[in-house]
């Protein structure tokens, strides 16, 4: 589709219609007339017509003698079933806010996604039923699926504590999940490098992945690391998949920190030897070489056990803020940070968007703080004191990408 200029969207269901069908008694509501006709299947497109009517691709072919509403001429343009956004943050747990204040969601469509499927990262609402409601009662503009998300029952259950389940807190964690897939969850996601999703064993997991195979889920994950851990979090991915019994996703797949640069070439091997032996386990990749995040994705997991207050307690004891501060810095230099505070650059700071758009080097130069790893630790956590910011952190090497 690269050679045409522009996309034009069948935002509807491709039907397996005959072509040149004979004019119905009643108009078809659109005609797309002319247009490259891509159906989905990887074939090479044709030049046709395709009609419209109840909200469904209903004929394809020479339509010429047929009558409709309204008939486009999209000579020149690529007609295409709508693209599927496999991990998407359309709905979030802040009520009102995503698809709910933006239903038509033309930042989506302007670019031909007509599906998202929410859930990601181990984080969805619950119960899923209530979403759908709501979408329902407010409809978009566009699909809307899910997962059901571990930490987010994780965190029904038992809070944010660094500790396991109980026998009783884990089957009432299996209920979730049961009762998030007979609702119509697509599967589990897990987000193992976010609090408290990453205070859960390898097994926890896989417990609850055992239930979501059980009604043909699919689970995803962004793993427990993606910088010096990675090998083991492609391991522990492919173990859940297998173990659980379900097909496994290894989400948004990146190579963090220039230490572990050039990786990709062991994590691939480990997916092929994987899928060599049975298991069914795929990829889907980050496209350019920066993510995106909390603040708190630098701060050591323990730092995080108990939530924000019990961070904000930790901070407040000069020994244990030493302690989170050794471990922001060496993070800097291994992970995220990618060895320099330019790297980090804050992309929303809701109590202060003066800030938003600059990185930790500039901040740090406006305040008149010289420019080192540990006064950027020293911000780091103040920034969270202050309510936290989103940030981009360029630490991927185009050769992994």
């Amino acid at each position: 589709m690269t050679r045409y200029p522009f996309l034009l969207l069948a935002l509807l269901s491709l039907c397996g219609c005959a072509p040149d069908a004979e004019p119905p008694e009643e108009n078809l509501s659109v005609i797309l007339a002319g247009g490259f006709v891509y159906s989905g299947n990887d074939a090479e497109a044709v030049i046709t017509d395709v009609g419209i009517s109840d909200n469904r691709v209903t004929v394809i072919g020479d339509l010429k003698e047929h009558k409709a509403d309204l008939r486009l001429d999209v000579t020149g343009l690529a007609v295409v079933p709508g693209f599927v956004d496999i991990h998407s943050h359309a709905v979030r747990d802040e009520p009102g806010d995503g698809i709910f204040r933006w239903p038509d969601a033309e930042n989506l469509i302007r670019q031909g996604v007509t599906t998202v499927v929410g859930g990601p990262d181990g984080g969805s609402p619950l119960p899923i039923v209530d979403t759908f409601i709501a979408i329902e009662a407010n409809p978009a503009s566009i699909n809307f699926a899910t997962f059901v998300g571990h930490g987010s029952i994780r965190a029904l259950v038992i809070g944010e504590d660094d500790r396991p389940p109980t026998e009783e807190e884990l089957e009432k964690m299996r209920g979730e999940v049961e009762k998030a897939m007979q609702q119509g969850a697509f599967g589990l996601s897990s987000g193992l490098i976010y609090p408290p999703g990453r205070f859960a064993t390898t097994e926890e997991v896989i417990e609850l992945a055992k239930v979501a195979a059980r009604y043909n889920g699919i689970y995803i994950s962004h793993m427990r690391q993606e910088g010096l851990e990675i090998l083991k979090s492609v391991a522990e991915t492919i173990r859940i998949g297998e173990e659980g019994g379900l097909p496994t996703q290894l989400t948004h797949h990146k190579i963090v920190g220039a230490p572990m640069w050039g990786k990709s070439v062991e994590t691939l091997a480990m997916v092929n030897e994987a899928l060599a032996r049975g298991v069914d386990v795929s990829i889907d990749q980050y496209p350019y070489t920066a993510s995106s995040t909390s603040l708190t994705i630098l701060f050591p997991g323990w730092s995080l056990d108990g939530g924000r207050d019990a961070l904000l307690a930790r901070l407040s004891d000069p020994e244990e803020r030493q302690r989170v501060k050794d471990a922001i810095v060496y993070n800097i230099e291994t992970d995220r940070g990618g060895n320099d505070p330019a790297n980090v650059v804050l992309s929303n700071c809701p109590h202060d968007k003066t800030i938003n758009g600059r990185n930790l080097s500039e901040i740090l130069r406006q305040q008149e703080r010289s420019i080192s790893k540990e006064n950027a630790a020293d911000l780091l956590m103040e920034l969270v004191e202050a309510g936290n910011c989103s940030a981009v952190f360029h630490a991927i090497n185009e050769e992994d990408v």
